[in-house]
C-alpha cells in the first residue's frame, strides 16, 4: 500500500548538513523502567489503569525530560520559566498575503515591550520572564523617551525581512543558518528549565503552510485554508489568486527538499531562530513549550535537523488556522488546548502552562 505523504518521516529528506551549521547534541528521553515506576505512581488505589488519560502521558513526558542520570526520579521541578517572542517580517507580504499592513509587526513588537498584549497578562500571571528578540522586523524599533518598558527587546536582527520569495529563496543559507545560530545563543544565556516560545510577524503563516506543504507533502490548497491568512477573511477569487502566486512560488523552489534548504527558500527569519532556540532547549533538556502554527512550524523543521529533539516539545494548544491541525498530525502531537485562537505571541502556550503545574502537583501527593 502507498505511504500517504502527509505521514512520511522528515527525515527521509534530511540531506548532508553544511560545514557551517553546528547543531547541539541531543540526548533521547526513552526510559521504559521510569514510566513503569511512576504509572504505578500515579494510578489511585481502586481504580483502572490510565485513569488520568492524556494528563498520564503528560507527566511522562516531563519526567522523561528531567530525569538524568541513574538516581531515582522524585519530582518535576520547573525553575525560571522564560517566554521568548521572536519577530520578523516577511517579503512575501507584498504580494498581498495578509489584510493586515505589514508595519503592525512593529506595532505588535512595542506592545509586547510596553505591557500591553494580552501574552504580557498571561506571563505576569504565570511568573514568566518575557524575552522579545528582534530577528528582521523591517524596521527599526524604538519606544518613546518616556515609555516604561516592560520586556526586554534583544536586536538580533538578520535583516530588514526577508526577500519575497516569489522573486527568490527568502533567505540564503548563510542567513538560514546565522538564524538558527542566534536562537541557540538566545537560550544559552537563559536561565531555567522551561521555555515558551511565540512569534510575531504579518505574513508569517504563509511561510509556516509552505514549510507544511514542502516537508510534510500536504498539498497547497489544503495547508493554506481560507482562514490562514491573516486578516478578516477572503472571498473565493481572491483565496484563488493567493493559492495561484503561492503554488508558482513553491514551484521556483521544487528543490528545495532538506529541512535547511526548505527553511532558507519557504521560511522566515522568525522561525529559523525559533528552530535553533528549540534545538538548544533540548539539548540543555529543558521543557520546550510550542506555541500555535508558526512555532509549530518552527518546531518541525527542528524536528528535520535532529529528530530527538521532539522528545522535548510540549504543544501548547491548536490553533484555528487548518494547516496547524495537518502539521500536528504530521508531527504525532496531541496539543494540550482547543481555544480556536490564532494569536500567537506565546499566548496559547502560556494558556496551557496550568496543565504542566497540574501535572507536577499529581506528583507530589
Amino acid at each position: 500500500m502507498a505511504r500517504d505523504p502527509v505521514f512520511e518521516p522528515i527525515t527521509r529528506r534530511t540531506s548532508e548538513l553544511p560545514a557551517g551549521l553546528k547543531l547541539p547534541r541531543i540526548a533521547s528521553t526513552g526510559d521504559t523502567m521510569l514510566e513503569h515506576a511512576l504509572m504505578r505512581r500515579l494510578a489511585p488505589e481502586g481504580f483502572p489503569e490510565h485513569v488520568l488519560g492524556r494528563m498520564q502521558a503528560l507527566v511522562l513526558q516531563l519526567a522523561r525530560i528531567q530525569h538524568i542520570g541513574p538516581q531515582a526520579f522524585d519530582l518535576l521541578a520547573f525553575d525560571s520559566p522564560q517566554l521568548v517572542v521572536f519577530a520578523a517580517d516577511h517579503g512575501i507580504a507584498d504580494e498581498g498575503m495578509s489584510d493586515l499592513a505589514q508595519s503592525m509587526t512593529c506595532e505588535h513588537v512595542l506592545q509586547l515591550l510596553l505591557g500591553t498584549a494580552p501574552v504580557n497578562a498571561l506571563a505576569q500571571l504565570h511568573g514568566f520572564d518575557l524575552t522579545v528578540v528582534d530577528a528582521g522586523v523591517a524596521s527599526h524599533i524604538s519606544l518613546p523617551d518616556d515609555a516604561r518598558r516592560k520586556a526586554p527587546l534583544l536586536p538580533r536582527k538578520i535583516g530588514y525581512g526577508t526577500r519575497n520569495l516569489m522573486l527568490g529563496p527568502a533567505m540564503s543559507q548563510a542567513q538560514a543558518i546565522s538564524a538558527l545560530h542566534a536562537g541557540m545563543d538566545v537560550v544559552r544565556h537563559l536561565p531555567g528549565n522551561v521555555i515558551a516560545l511565540g512569534d510575531v510577524g504579518v505574513a508569517n503563516t504563509v511561510s509556516a503552510s509552505l514549510l507544511l506543504s514542502r516537508l510534510c507533502g500536504v498539498p497547497l490548497v489544503d495547508a493554506c485554508g481560507r482562514d490562514d491568512f491573516q486578516g478578516a477573511g477572503l472571498d473565493d477569487a481572491v483565496l484563488q489568486q493567493r493559492i495561484e502566486k503561492l503554488s508558482a512560488a513553491a514551484a521556483r523552489h521544487r528543490k528545495a527538499l532538506a529541512p535547511l534548504d526548505a527553511l532558507a527558500a519557504l521560511g522566515g527569519f522568525e522561525i529559523a531562530m525559533m528552530a535553533g532556540a528549540m534545538l538548544q532547549a533540548a539539548s540543555e533538556r529543558r521543557v520546550v513549550l510550542v506555541d500555535g502554527y508558526v512555532a509549530s512550524a518552527a518546531a518541525l523543521v527542528a524536528r528535520g535537523l535532529n529528530p530527538a529533539a521532539a522528545d522535548y516539545f510540549v504543544f501548547g494548544h491548536r490553533s484555528a488556522e487548518t494547516g496547524h491541525r495537518l502539521m500536528l498530525i504530521h508531527l504525532q502531537a496531541q496539543p494540550l488546548l482547543d481555544m480556536g485562537m490564532r494569536m500567537g505571541q506565546g499566548t496559547g502556550a502560556l494558556m496551557a502552562w496550568p496543565l504542566l503545574l497540574a501535572a507536577q502537583a499529581l506528583l507530589q501527593r
